[in-house]
This record gives C-alpha cells, sequence and structure tokens, in this order.
C-alpha cells in the first residue's frame, strides 16, 4: 500500500489546480451559507476531503472501475449510481442555492407574463433559503408522481429553521416574485383550489372532515413544500394600502395613521388587464380580430347574443372602443369576485379594499378590534405568537402585499392576505421557453425576454 507521501509525489499539477478551484468554490460557499451564523463554519472540516479527491485519492471512492474487466455488470451498475448520484446532488444544490425553473400555470400574471412561460428564477437575488426540509427528492416540490408511488417527496425530520442567506436585494414594489403559497399550510388532497380556508369559510370545517370523498385527505406541508406562486409585488413592508375602484394605492409613512394624506397612487402597467363585458349589436367577433387584439380563445367567452365578456388592458379596450359594432363596454362588477381576506371580516371587495398596513419587521403595532383580524393569520399561522386585543403586538417578519396584473382572475393577497418573508423563493430573470397554449408552438419572440417586471 502506497504511503500518504508516495501519493502526494504522484499528484499532477492538473489534479492541484483542480483541488485549488474546487477548494475555494467550497469555502466561498460555507462562508455565504454561515454569514451572520459562523458555528456553519465547521463545515470545513470537510475540505481535506475535497482535497484528496483531486489529488492523493486516500479514501478510493472509485474503487469500483477496477472491476471493468473482471465483473462488467457491477462495473455498469456502480457507473450508473455513480453519474445518477452525482446528478442528484448537483441538482439539488443548485434548485436550492443558484436557481430554479418555473413554468406561469394560470393567466393571474397575463400579459406581463403568459401561460406557458417557462422562467428562470434566480435564488441568489434575495438570497436563497437554507432549506427548512433538507432531505427531499430534486425537483419535486411536495408530491412524488405518480410513476414513482406518489405520496410526499421529502422527510418531516431533520427540519431546520428559517434562514436566509445573502442577497443582493430585497423584493421591491413592482417586482414579480416567486414565492411558496400562504395558505398552503393545509391542503385538501382532492379539491387544492380554492384553498383550505376558503373551502372552510364556505363550506365548514364538519364538512370538509366529513366528506372525504368530496375533499379528501386534509394534509399539512411545511412552508418550503407549499405551492409555488408567481406574482407582482404592489406593497413593501412599511407600506400602507389601499385599492380604489380597481386603482392601488400606496404610502410609505412608517405606520399608517388615518389622518395622513400622502397616498400615492399607482398608475396601470402596460400589461394590467381588468374584466369587462362588451355589449355589441350583435355582431360576432371573428377569431382572427380577436386574436390581433390579443384575447386568447379561453378569455372569449359570449354570455348572450350581444354581450361578451374579455379580460382588457387599456390598449386593447381602446381598440374594441373603435370597433362600429361596440356599443358601450363596462367594467365587471366587484361583487362577482366573493368575499376577500381577511374572509368574514369586513365590506372590502377585491375592487375596493383596505386601507390597510404592512408590517416590517420590528414595528410594534397596536391591536385593535379594527385589526385584529387582518393580522391574527400573522401571529398564530406565520410567527406562532399570541396576539390579544388592546395590547401591543412586534412583527418578527417582513411582509409584502402580491397581486396579479391579470387583477380580475387572480388569487392574490385580497383572497389570502400578507406574504411572510421566509415564503420568498426568488425573482424570475428571463425566459427561456415560452409555449403558445392556443397555436401549441413555441413564442419565439418572447425568448431571452426580461421578466423582473421593471
Amino acid at each position: 500500500m502506497k504511503s500518504l507521501q508516495d501519493r502526494i509525489n504522484e499528484v499532477p499539477r492538473s489534479g492541484w489546480i483542480r483541488a485549488c478551484v474546487w477548494s475555494a468554490l467550497y469555502i466561498a460557499f460555507v462562508i455565504w451559507v454561515a454569514w451572520g451564523d459562523w458555528k456553519s463554519l465547521g463545515w470545513l472540516a470537510l475540505l481535506p476531503l475535497i482535497v484528496d479527491m483531486f489529488t492523493t485519492r486516500y479514501i478510493n471512492y472509485s474503487w469500483w472501475r477496477k472491476y471493468k474487466d473482471t465483473q462488467p455488470a457491477l462495473y455498469t451498475l456502480c457507473s450508473w449510481i455513480d453519474a445518477i448520484v452525482f446528478a442528484l446532488v448537483a441538482v439539488y444544490f443548485i434548485n436550492v442555492y443558484i436557481f430554479q425553473n418555473y413554468q406561469i400555470p394560470s393567466s393571474s400574471l397575463e400579459k406581463s407574463l403568459r401561460v406557458g412561460d417557462f422562467l428562470y428564477v434566480s435564488k441568489m437575488a434575495y438570497g436563497a433559503r437554507v432549506p427548512q426540509t433538507p432531505l427531499s427528492m430534486p425537483l419535486v416540490q411536495h408530491t412524488m408522481p405518480d410513476w414513482l408511488g406518489g405520496g410526499k417527496s421529502y422527510l418531516d425530520w431533520p427540519h431546520w429553521e428559517y434562514k436566509r442567506l445573502k442577497g443582493w436585494t430585497s423584493p421591491k414594489k413592482g417586482d414579480i416574485v416567486v414565492f411558496n403559497f400562504p395558505a398552503g399550510d393545509t391542503v385538501c388532497l382532492k379539491m387544492q383550489n380554492p384553498d383550505y380556508y376558503t373551502l372552510k369559510y364556505y363550506y365548514g370545517e364538519n364538512m370538509i372532515q366529513s366528506r372525504k370523498d368530496v375533499f379528501g385527505e386534509i394534509v399539512t406541508r411545511p412552508v418550503d413544500r407549499r405551492e409555488n406562486y408567481v406574482k407582482r409585488c404592489v406593497g413593501e413592508p412599511g407600506d400602507s394600502l389601499k385599492i380604489v375602484d380597481n386603482t392601488i394605492w400606496t404610502k410609505d409613512n412608517g405606520q399608517w395613521t388615518k389622518d395622513k394624506n400622502d397616498w400615492q397612487e399607482e398608475p396601470f402597467r402596460e400589461g394590467v388587464q381588468l374584466n369587462y363585458f362588451v355589449h355589441t349589436d350583435g355582431h360576432l367577433f371573428g377569431a382572427k380580430y380577436l386574436e390581433k387584439i390579443g384575447i386568447s380563445v379561453a378569455d372569449r367567452v359570449q354570455v348572450e347574443p350581444t354581450i361578451w365578456h374579455f379580460p382588457l388592458t387599456e390598449a386593447m379596450k381602446a381598440e374594441l372602443e373603435k370597433n362600429p359594432h361596440v356599443v358601450r363596454i363596462e367594467v365587471e362588477p366587484a361583487d362577482r369576485g366573493g368575499a376577500v381576506y381577511p374572509l368574514g371580516h369586513n365590506d372590502w371587495t377585491r375592487d375596493n379594499y383596505g386601507p390597510i398596513y404592512i408590517p416590517r419587521k420590528g414595528d410594534k403595532l397596536m391591536i385593535t378590534e379594527e385589526n385584529y383580524w387582518v393580522y391574527k393569520r400573522i401571529a398564530e399561522a406565520y410567527e406562532f405568537k399570541p396576539m390579544h386585543i388592546g395590547e401591543e403586538y412586534e412583527f418578527a417578519m417582513d411582509y409584502y402585499w402580491m397581486q396579479g396584473d391579470n387583477r380580475h382572475n387572480s388569487a392574490d393577497s385580497r383572497y389570502w392576505g400578507f406574504v411572510p418573508e421566509d415564503h420568498i423563493v426568488g425573482r424570475p430573470v428571463f425566459i427561456w421557453l415560452s409555449i403558445d397554449k392556443d397555436k401549441h408552438g413555441i413564442r419565439w419572440e418572447r425568448l431571452g425576454r426580461k421578466a423582473t417586471g421593471r
């Protein structure tokens, strides 16, 4: 058996170069993970193993290679296992700390982001989260595919506390943000949309518990295993927000007080849509005309012989108003949107909402009968602290307000409330693929387009 000195003498220069490069990357990664929590520097104890892997190979990681000629079946099996394990580990770390692919599943951000867009989502922009359920199957959010038997794709133990690594920035007003669904902590497996709390509001907890045939089993999920949502940030920590006739107004005054009057109107972005009823003289719109305006096949709804229902941007609405067969265009009434957050404790609507204050970490707010139900879920579901009317409550995290650009076709903060900072996943950077659901082809003009929402 060769001595360690002999092994060192036999290492080629390329081996030492690779060892230095990988060691430097590993040291930088550990420092990044340990930033602000220096006890994690203990992971540097694995550094000699990395050096050994590229130099002396004192630990024989590739013992199976010697069986290439004598036992080809064993060699082939081990080769596959080695390749699969390496790929899974690499994908796991890239997915958790660097970037993640995300597909737009719904029209809540039309026309800013479209159904069929595939996004490169940066985890480093806002700082990657250390996984709270570290033992999980890569590329699977919470449930294994049927061909692998279904069931949970993660283990509940070990469970690590929330920690976010150093990022370049934090979510800002106007950013499009990917985050874990806040109301996804409890899920009815057979009816996951709407969320459990909306189902409970409309049907009652007893009904949900007793009708497993309709609602399915009720499961709970940790933060990082809840569904991924993508919306636009319209309110930052420390903002006050209200919606008046579909227009968002905000002000940053540290803490909302009724006697201040410095609200700033948030103008409609180019892609913002509302639902409208389009009254005609009986004319039937042609498919090519509607396609030219930008109305997708799924959005072409004729409710009566002379009334159509479309989601429209300001530009699309203006184009329709030029049509001589259009008699008038009316915005969809607010009452069609259903109950909003906090369910059963306000007379707000999706079009006229608030005002509310969006909490910032360290804020102290007097809890009153008026605001108790607005912040009750924060205390119970996100911070696990008591909250009492007549007492001051200190918030432990930053919170955000997220809405879709397709305002009347978006399940967003108006329906389930605040997004805690520990639910933030990342920021979409660009579109790397876009599939047109109507034409069943690639939207080549969208490839490489920025998806930051700026």
